[in-house]
């Protein structure tokens, strides 16, 4: 990529912006980490959320293969068109359609309105040939298969379950994965922080080679961003986005700690797999198609079909919406920076 002249008073709000954002993703998702466990019972919300941003810190020192990162560094639009218009641009994008999906509690990808924001930016300056479609690709063929594994690992797993604790009381079956609520749910934050953190390095990470503070050839970004990023997630989980956890948590199907721990589970697992592949997918998606798969698994009347309807076209839309208002935002910051 070559280096373009960028202030450092540019760059410094640029990596203000991105870490606003971040910590946006966290307090947009921290509904996805704690709604199941909240909605069960075993934890209240104060603990719950307290839990999840800790486990989204303490991903730093699981997820070394900063493969998501690159992903969204590296591979969705071609390096040479970026400069601090398509930055503010896509990072504007994902910004205001998070404030939007929140304001009215829908559980939308901040992900993918990361991703629709770089790629309605970049289209914006330079049209469709900025796009890399490798990188693309792999990022839309997951927002299919991310909730369809998170569904089929949930229901899984549910039947396993009942298969295991046939003769056991519902009592002792509660009582046993009250406790094991505990460790998915953990879990299930470690790989949130894991897959979300690195969005946000990798936008970071772009602006630092963009303004020749970084190299292309670097296969790991400075220390200080990948701590900063991890922290302001954490920070995000940590004030939680109370209005989408009531959706997540009961409005789709009403979940025991049995099928809490199910959800979970299955939805880190899909994590722990899209981020060993360097895929960066939604924790969104992820767990609604876990929790609609541990409904489905016990009758499929269980699940609130309306509602997960209303959640699906919220997720077609977002990648298109995003782009459309980084678009006006590229334009406007061509006006303002």
């Amino acid at each position: 990529m070559h280096t373009l002249t960028i202030s450092i008073y540019v760059l410094g709000i640029l990596i203000a912006l991105a870490l606003v954002f971040d910590f946006m993703n966290g307090f947009h998702d921290a509904a996805n980490a704690i709604a199941t466990v909240v909605s069960t019972g075993v934890l209240k919300p104060q603990t719950a959320v307290a839990m999840a941003a800790a486990f989204n810190f303490i991903a730093i020192f699981v997820f070394h293969q900063l493969t998501v990162a690159a992903t969204v560094g590296k591979g969705t639009i071609d390096p040479s068109v970026v400069d601090q218009y398509v930055v503010f641009g896509a990072l504007m994008g994902a910004i205001v359609w998070n404030i939007f999906t929140w304001y009215y509690g829908i559980p939308s990808s901040s992900s993918h309105a990361l991703i629709g924001g770089l790629v309605g930016a970049a289209v914006a300056k330079s049209g469709t040939g900025a796009l890399i479609s490798a990188g693309l690709i792999k990022t839309v063929v997951f927002i299919v298969l991310s909730p369809l594994l998170g569904f089929v690992f949930g229901s899984l797993i549910m039947l396993l379950v009942s298969w295991i604790f046939v003769r056991s009381t519902p009592r002792r079956v509660d009582k046993w994965f009250r406790r094991l609520q505990l460790l998915s749910a953990g879990a299930y934050s470690l790989g949130h922080g894991g897959n979300d953190a690195q969005k946000t390095i990798g936008i970071i990470w772009m602006l630092l080679i963009m303004a020749g503070y970084s190299s292309s050839a670097d296969t790991v970004p400075p220390l200080w961003v990948i701590i900063s990023c991890y922290t302001a997630i954490s920070l995000g989980t940590l004030f939680g986005g109370w209005r989408i956890v009531k959706t997540m948590g009961q409005k789709i199907t009403k979940l025991k700690p049995v099928g809490g721990f199910c959800a979970e589970t299955g939805g880190a697992i899909t994590l722990f797999t899209a981020t060993a592949l360097g895929v960066p997918v939604s924790t969104t998606h992820t767990i609604t198609g876990a929790i609609v798969g541990v409904g489905s698994a016990q009758k499929m009347s269980a699940v609130r079909w309306g509602v997960a309807g209303n959640i699906v076209w919220a997720w077609i839309f977002t990648i298109p919406a995003s782009a459309f208002v980084a678009a006006v935002f590229w334009w406007i910051g061509q006006h303002i920076m």
